[in-house]
C-alpha cells in the first residue's frame, strides 16, 4: 500500500466528471387509500407514514427505473431525484433526509458543480434541490494550484454532520497530480447552506508517505470527542483527531495514523481501499468501520470492522487488525444479481446513518446494462446475534413488517452467496464486476433443504437457520420487503454463514 499508484486519482475521478446521468421522472399518482403503517397490502406504504411531513404529489414507485435516458440533457437537472448519485452522505433533520453527493452526470460534463444535494420525507421519493458550493471552494483550490496542480472542477464524498445548532459540511477536492488533493470544511446554520468555508483539515501532495486527502466522515463519540477518518488507495484509511469546537484538525498538519488498508498478491495491492465511514452502536457498545473496498465502476463492495475504541484498533470477522496488509471480512454488500434482471455493480461508498433506532446503508449503484448509470440504493441494516451489521438484499421501500409465518418461508427461493475472488490492480485491471448470482433454494415443509434429508432448516420469530451437510450454517434474519427486480411484494432474509459470508435470499 505504500508505493505510489500511477494515475489513479486520474481514472477515478475523470470518470466522476465526465460520467453521467439524468434523472428520476417522479410522476403519477399517490394512492387515494391510504395504507396503516403495519398493512402487509401489495405496494409500499404511503410516504406520509412515519415522517411527519407531505410527500410531492407525484411520486410513484413504480417509476423508479434502472436507467434514464429520457432525462440525459443537464436541462433536466430537477429531474434527477436518486438518479446521478455517487458517493452518498445522509443526515436526518428537521423531517427530511438530506443527501449530499459527488459532482457527477451520466456521460457528460456538469455545467454546474459543488457538491449535489437532495431531500426525501422517506428515502423512496429523493428531491434534488440544487448545490451545496458555487463550484471549488476556494481554499482547497488554492491549496492545490499553490502546489502546481489544477484542481478538477468538481467536488467529491462529501460528508455532513451537526454539531449544536451548527451543520458541518466536509469536503474533498483533488487534482490530475496524482494524490495532490485536501479535504476542507464548510459551516451553515441551515442544511441547505449558505456555506461558509472555515479552513482545510487535511491536504496531502505528490511523493509523500501519507494518505490521500479525500473521503472524510466524521464520527462523534458518547464523550464527545471527534474523529475524522479518511484515505483512498495511497497507505489506507487513518483517523485524525478534531476539535469539537471548530470541526478542524485538533493539531494544524497532523495527518492522523492509520487503522486500515488493504491485502497483497505478490508485489501487488489486491485494489482500492477508501469511502470509511464508523458508526457507534449504543446497545451493542462498539464502533463499526464499513470501507469500500475495490474499483468503484465494478467490483466496488462493503467490508467492516468493529472495535470497542473509535481509534482502534478494528477487528474483522475472523479477529484480524485490519490496519495490517489484508483484506478482511465480512463483506456486507457486492455486486449482485437476482433473476430477470441485469444485476448492480459499483454497490460502494457507503453512508450509514439512523432514525429511532433503525439503521440504513446508502451506497451507489450501478445497473450492469450500463455501467455509466448511477442510482441511489438505500438499504436496511439488520444486526446478527454476535453483533455484525447485515444489509437487505433489497433496496428500502417502506414495506409494513408484519408478523412472517412459518408458511411463507417454505417453497422456492432465489439465494445469493456474496464470494470473492480477488483480482489485483485498479481500474485497468478489475473490469468485471464479478456479480454474485442467484441460485435456486428450496426450502421444504419437512424440515430439509433442496430435497436433501441431511440439510435442514429452523425458524422462529424471524429467525431463519439453514444447517448443511457440508459444515455451513447460515443465521439469517427475515422480513418484507419490495422486489425491486419484478415491483412487486416479496420477502428477504439477509445474514452470515459460519465463515463470515454474507447470504441474501429472496421469494
Amino acid at each position: 500500500m505504500k508505493e505510489l499508484i500511477p494515475q489513479w486519482d486520474v481514472s477515478r475521478y475523470l470518470a466522476k466528471d465526465t460520467i453521467l446521468i439524468l434523472l428520476i421522472l417522479f410522476t403519477l399518482l399517490i394512492s387515494s387509500c391510504k395504507k396503516e403503517i403495519n398493512d402487509p397490502v401489495g405496494t409500499p406504504n404511503d410516504p406520509k407514514e412515519g415522517t411527519g411531513s407531505t410527500p410531492r404529489d407525484t411520486f410513484n414507485i413504480y417509476n423508479i427505473s434502472d436507467t434514464y435516458p429520457g432525462l440525459y440533457l443537464f436541462s433536466n437537472v430537477k429531474k434527477w431525484g436518486p438518479y446521478n448519485v455517487h458517493d452518498p452522505s445522509i443526515m436526518y433533520d428537521g423531517g427530511y433526509f438530506y443527501s449530499y453527493s459527488t459532482d457527477v452526470a451520466y456521460r457528460q460534463k456538469l455545467l454546474r458543480t459543488g457538491a449535489q444535494l437532495r431531500k426525501s420525507h422517506n428515502l423512496i421519493d429523493w428531491e434534488f434541490i440544487g448545490w451545496a458550493f458555487n463550484g471549488t471552494p476556494s481554499q482547497a483550490a488554492n491549496y492545490i494550484n499553490q502546489n502546481g496542480g489544477t484542481p478538477f472542477e468538481s467536488v467529491w464524498a462529501p460528508y455532513i454532520m451537526k454539531s449544536g445548532n451548527e451543520y458541518r459540511l466536509y469536503y474533498s477536492s483533488s487534482s490530475p497530480t496524482p494524490k495532490l488533493s485536501a479535504i476542507g470544511l464548510a459551516v451553515s446554520s441551515k442544511p441547505d447552506g449558505p456555506w461558509v468555508e472555515r479552513g482545510l483539515v487535511v491536504t496531502s501532495k505528490k511523493n509523500i508517505v501519507m494518505p490521500n486527502a479525500i473521503d472524510p466522515s466524521v464520527l462523534v463519540t458518547p464523550g464527545g470527542a471527534h474523529w475524522m477518518y479518511y484515505g483512498s488507495a495511497w497507505d489506507g484509511i487513518y483517523i485524525l483527531g478534531l476539535d469539537p469546537e471548530t470541526g478542524l484538525a485538533k493539531n494544524a498538519g497532523d495527518k492522523g495514523k492509520r487503522i486500515a488498508a488493504r491485502g497483497r498478491t505478490g508485489n501487488k495491492v489486491n485494489g482500492n481501499i477508501e469511502g470509511a465511514e464508523v458508526i457507534y452502536h449504543p446497545g451493542l457498545n462498539k464502533y463499526y468501520l464499513f470501507i469500500a473496498y475495490d474499483w468503484l465502476a465494478t467490483k466496488y463492495n462493503v467490508r467492516v470492522g468493529r472495535s470497542d475504541s473509535p481509534t482502534g484498533p478494528f477487528y474483522d470477522f475472523n479477529g484480524n487488525d485490519l490496519k495490517e496488509e489484508e483484506d478482511n471480512i465480512p463483506m456486507i454488500i457486492a455486486p449482485y444479481r437476482f433473476n430477470g434482471h441485469g444485476g448492480w455493480q459499483g454497490t460502494s461508498h457507503c453512508t450509514v446513518f439512523q432514525k429511532d433506532g433503525q439503521y440504513f446503508i446508502a451506497h451507489q449503484g450501478r445497473p450492469s446494462i450500463d455501467k455509466y448509470y448511477m442510482v441511489m440504493h438505500v438499504r436496511r441494516i439488520f444486526w446478527t446475534e454476535d453483533g455484525w451489521p447485515v444489509a437487505s438484499p433489497e433496496r428500502y421501500a417502506n414495506m409494513g413488517q408484519t408478523p412472517i409465518p412459518k408458511e411463507e418461508i417454505t417453497g422456492d427461493w432465489e439465494q445469493i452467496i456474496l464470494n470473492y475472488r480477488v483480482v489485483p490492480g485498479y481500474a485497468n485491471e478489475q473490469i468485471s464486476p464479478d456479480l454474485q448470482s442467484a441460485i435456486p433454494l428450496k426450502i421444504e415443509e419437512g424440515g430439509s433443504i433442496n430435497g436433501v434429508l441431511q440439510n435442514s432448516w429452523i425458524y422462529v420469530n424471524n429467525k431463519l437457520t439453514l444447517s448443511w451437510r457440508n459444515g455451513f450454517t447460515d443465521k439469517l434474519i427475515v422480513s418484507r420487503a419490495w422486489d425491486w427486480e419484478n415491483k412487486k411484494p416479496c420477502i428477504v432474509f439477509t445474514g452470515l454463514n459460519n465463515k463470515g459470508t454474507a447470504i441474501w435470499g429472496k421469494k
